[in-house]
């Protein structure tokens, strides 16, 4: 997949993917602001999908500031449209030259002059151009002057209010991650790089995995909580083995499945968890990865510089060494509160308490 993010130079990016249309194929794009890439998000994915397999291109376009805080971070979202298997994604920010560009010369020179779309799938809120005077009334408008045709795809709505990366957030902060899986699609994920922390665990006979993850990644309340992890020694194994593993992640793949999206999502979980076997050592397979269940800790964690908020998970079954190795975790369950403890055993004691209410949680006796 061709991933262009963050550039200044709009036009120059946009060539990067020129390559593309060299056999003369048109294109299928799909624009939003895909934060949370939930399951409104997921049926505009899927209509990309819908017109790959009759021969277009498919391409996401994401228009959007650069926030503060963002629940998914670039290399996240660029693991899930692989697995969505979409082309081309062009991450741009508010710079000039989109800043200032009239709705009609949007479509003219970005979406058919240089993307060749035949196709531009949108939702219903939808909006664009210079003081974003474009929108969905407008794009309908300008289907016959530039030979494009309009697929506008209705909101997804979850316990009467539309699913949005607002819902999430708030989920998020709630530390309701039920809530924020059913939003999503999947439990949600945070990426990174087993480091070296200070081995605490080690020493009281808890080993744990340590990851900092990218200082713009919105997290849930610090605390305890259950988790899968997916372990992968390297990106190529993390990209064709690792997402697959897991319940066709972020994909509306599952309603092929009988029954409503929540029972079919319990039954994709069933069938990780009965791939998991708790009691003994999970190593790595020869594709080069692994997933197994873990109890995580999201907490404040010191630096020379300061602070930052780590990610330590105690893995069930696991005794290798893992440092360098890519994980994924994902957060399923908020158990407890972060909490200071008066002694290293008043510690030991809590997270024994936890990695033992963990193998309730996930069936393991």
């Amino acid at each position: 997949m061709i991933y262009i993010q963050n550039t200044t130079d709009f036009n120059s990016a946009i060539r990067s993917c020129e390559h593309m249309f060299s056999d003369q194929r048109f294109s299928a794009v799909t624009l939003g602001k895909f934060d949370g890439l939930h399951r409104g998000h997921q049926k505009l994915l899927n209509e990309i999908r819908r017109l790959q397999s009759m021969g277009y291109w498919g391409i996401v376009f994401s228009i959007a500031p650069d926030d503060r805080t963002a629940l998914f971070t670039p290399e996240e979202k660029r693991h899930i449209l692989e697995r969505y298997g979409m082309d081309c994604m062009i991450r741009c920010p508010f710079v000039p030259d989109i800043l200032g560009m009239e709705p009609e010369a949007f479509i003219a020179d970005v979406l058919c002059r240089q993307l060749h779309a035949k196709y531009v799938v949108v939702g219903t809120d939808f909006r664009f151009g210079f003081q974003r005077k474009g929108d969905v009334d407008f794009l309908k408008k300008m289907q016959k002057k530039y030979n494009y045709t309009l697929l506008v795809m209705e909101k997804e709505c979850y316990d009467g209010r539309e699913i949005s990366s607002t819902y999430i957030r708030e989920a998020l902060s709630g530390a309701d991650m039920e809530l924020v899986r059913a939003l999503m699609g999947n439990w949600f994920p945070v990426e990174g790089t087993v480091l070296h922390g200070h081995q605490l665990g080690r020493k009281i006979g808890m080993p744990t995995i340590n990851i900092r993850p990218d200082g713009y990644k919105l997290l849930p309340p610090p605390g305890v909580y259950y988790s899968d992890v997916i372990l992968a020694r390297d990106e190529a194994s993390r990209m064709k083995n690792a997402v697959d593993t897991i319940n066709a992640v972020y994909s509306d793949e599952i309603n092929q499945f009988p029954g409503s999206p929540g029972q079919t999502m319990d039954r994709c979980t069933d069938e990780i968890n009965a791939e998991v076997n708790m009691s003994s050592d999970r190593q790595f397979t020869d594709t080069g990865t692994a997933l197994c269940h873990g109890i995580t800790n999201i907490g404040y964690k010191p630096t020379v510089e300061g602070t930052f908020l780590g990610v330590e998970t105690y893995l069930y079954g696991i005794h290798e060494d893992l440092y360098g190795a890519d994980v994924t975790v994902l957060l399923r369950h908020f158990r407890r509160p972060e909490q200071k403890f008066a002694s290293v055993e008043d510690l030991k004691a809590q997270m024994t308490q936890d990695i033992q209410s963990g193998k309730e949680y996930f069936g393991d006796k």
